[in-house]
């Protein structure tokens, strides 16, 4: 952080405070009585500014209580929250089924909504009330009319009741049909079987789903509660603190001084001694940088229409991730998070490294992914773009990327992933790279292949992702344009970094994936970037020499006759990819249909010259 920087960040600590939720005060985990590991939007009674849901009697027996509405019942919670899910006893409803079981049926029993959370109780059942008047009785013809395939209950005075448990077919009774008599009445029962009778079946807990609006978790997550106004209209409030007023303005007639103070000293040093950076308006610069990235999106969102992915605000980002408790890695963009969706999808969060470069290829990545549907290519979700805030939400992909089963020290006759899954995941990388080349409306460059950005889901069928340095061009386009070589050493192709060998079009990434499929083959890098060049190409060399010689390829892990066939065709197919001249590789299409040919219709591929650029050059480039 610059001394200017550090300024602005002082000067503004100080002066732009809320009067909203401390969230210091707010544990991000809190236990009460039998309930451990609770969080938002539960909270402690005594702290009300941190939830929705209060929580008291922590010490009480037999359970602590919840309140799932201001002024509303306390319910007993017999067990922690799971899954937007909760189970509570009702302590009235209790007392009326030990001591007088048919008053139950006298007030339905439900949960009011509010603008900014509803709840849903999931063991409830319908019961039909129907008074019993004049000549009316106990047989009388309801059951006939409108609840055949019912049970009937009379032994309460005055009413009937009507049920019918699970697994009946007979359509269910609607209200709206209902006789004047008869009234529908939703309860709680234990089972939905009634071998000891009616009351047998009732009880007085419930299980209750709760579903909070997503303007109350923006709320929150801004600093305010989520509150309903005189006509019951959502309202975002920001608590108010005793004897916070006083304290206000003191702070204010402070900070006002402090502030002048801070920012004639700060103005001073930065004329002073930062002359040529001020300037250079730099920080004008940035806003105005800021604000162009955010008019590429906008303007993307508005080309692409209905078609254009879910766009998230960053609250829904904190949400999703559950406040980024679960990282499965990082880099230097910035880390991937493990998240859930509303409806129970997994999803993987790619949080974006805060002022790290333009939106270029933030865009460039978003615009790429949203074009494309194949079962080899990661699929994107949705992403968020919030002022600083980046990330990208993408199918949760459970056995990660390629890279951790092929470079992981093993033995020397057993391999992490045997020869028939990874002859697998070499075609189904080829068929994904395929499609890219020839199968969008444009043709997609990915310019970063390598085995970190092969990601693999529950069956290890592979997906292409990381589509930040990729390119669009149209489907004619032979030869595209670049100001600078783009990608991972190791995988470049020399005509990125030598124009002289060749045009950059899709066999640059013809190349990458050559590179790539010798390290599944061998088990190991290519190359090493710290040791001199005629180290860094020894083993694609050592490859082509037993295969020009038709010698075993002594690779680690070949069982029988079919898996030394795979790997030889791999080698074969992947010697065809790294040739140096671009125009002797193969395209994609036709390294789909070689691994899926014979490996006699092979021919022995031209000796590459595998070249592999060296750091330098591709710094200095």
């Amino acid at each position: 952080m610059t001394f200017t920087s550090f300024i602005c960040f002082i000067l503004i600590s100080y002066l732009v405070q809320t009067e909203g939720r401390n969230d210091s005060t707010c544990p991000k985990s809190f236990s009460c009585g039998n309930l451990t590991d609770l969080s938002f939007p539960f909270s402690l009674s005594t702290q009300p500014d941190c939830g929705i849901l209060p929580i008291s009697g922590c010490d009480a027996k037999p359970y602590p209580r919840i309140q799932l509405l201001p002024g509303g019942d306390w319910y007993y919670a017999l067990g922690n929250p799971y899954n937007y899910t909760v189970w509570l006893v009702d302590p009235k409803l209790q007392t009326t089924l030990r001591q007088h079981k048919c008053w139950a049926f006298n007030k339905k029993f439900s949960l009011p909504d509010s603008p900014y959370i509803s709840f849903k109780i999931l063991n409830n059942l319908n019961f039909f009330k129907c008074n019993i008047t004049g000549s009316n009785t106990p047989n009388n013809t309801h059951k006939n009319d409108h609840f055949a395939g019912y049970k009937m209950y009379h032994g309460c005075k005055g009413f009937s009741i009507y049920y019918k448990l699970l697994g009946d077919d007979d359509e269910e009774v609607r209200a709206g049909n209902l006789p004047a008599t008869c009234s529908l009445i939703r309860l709680p029962v234990r089972s939905l079987s009634d071998p000891g009778g009616l009351f047998n079946m009732l009880s007085a807990s419930f299980i209750v789903e709760w579903k909070l609006s997503e303007d109350c978790y923006q709320c929150h997550y801004d600093g305010g509660q989520c509150q309903t106004d005189i006509t019951n209209e959502f309202h975002c409030t920001y608590p108010y603190h005793p004897h916070a007023q006083d304290a206000i303005m003191t702070r204010s007639k402070w900070g006002l001084t402090l502030g002048a103070g801070l920012f004639t000293v700060g103005l001073l040093i930065l004329l002073f001694f930062f002359r040529e950076k001020i300037l250079r308006y730099k920080c004008l610069r940035f806003w105005e940088s800021n604000a162009e990235d955010h008019q590429n999106i906008e303007a993307f969102l508005k080309n692409y229409g209905s078609y254009a992915p879910k766009r998230y605000n960053y609250t829904d980002i904190i949400r999703i991730t559950g406040r980024f408790r679960s990282k499965l890695g990082q880099g230097g963009f910035g880390n991937v998070y493990r998240g859930s969706l509303h409806n129970g999808s997994q999803v993987a969060v790619k949080v974006l490294n805060e002022l790290k470069g333009s939106a270029e290829d933030f865009i460039n990545e978003v615009a790429s992914i949203s074009r494309t549907s194949h079962v080899n290519i990661v699929s994107l979700v949705g992403f968020c773009f919030e002022g600083h805030k980046r990330a990208l939400v993408y199918e949760f992909m459970p056995n990660g990327s390629l890279e951790k089963f092929i470079y992981e020290e093993r033995s020397d006759s057993v391999r992490q992933l045997g020869w028939p899954i990874l002859y697998e995941i070499a075609l189904g990388i080829a068929r994904g790279l395929e499609y890219l080349h020839r199968g969008c409306t444009t043709r997609i460059l990915h310019f970063d292949i390598k085995p970190h950005n092969i990601l693999l889901d529950d069956n290890f069928c592979p997906k292409i992702s990381d589509f930040g340095l990729a390119k669009l061009c149209g489907k004619q386009e032979s030869i595209v344009s670049m100001l600078g070589p783009r990608g991972t050493i190791g995988y470049i192709a020399p005509e990125l970094v030598c124009r002289n060998l060749g045009g950059v079009s899709h066999k640059s990434d013809v190349y990458s994936y050559g590179m790539m499929v010798l390290e599944m083959v061998g088990g190991r890098k290519n190359f090493d970037v710290g040791v001199d060049r005629t180290s860094e190409i020894y083993f694609p060399h050592w490859l082509y020499q037993r295969i020009e010689l038709d010698e075993e390829l002594q690779l680690i892990g070949i069982m029988n006759e079919e898996e030394k066939e795979c790997a030889r065709k791999m080698v074969m197919v992947s010697l065809w990819c790294i040739q140096t001249d671009p125009s002797n590789r193969p395209s994609m299409s036709k390294v789909v249909e070689m691994l899926e040919g014979k490996l006699d219709s092979l021919q022995m591929p031209p000796k590459p010259y595998l070249y592999s650029p060296s750091r330098t050059e591709v710094e200095l480039a």
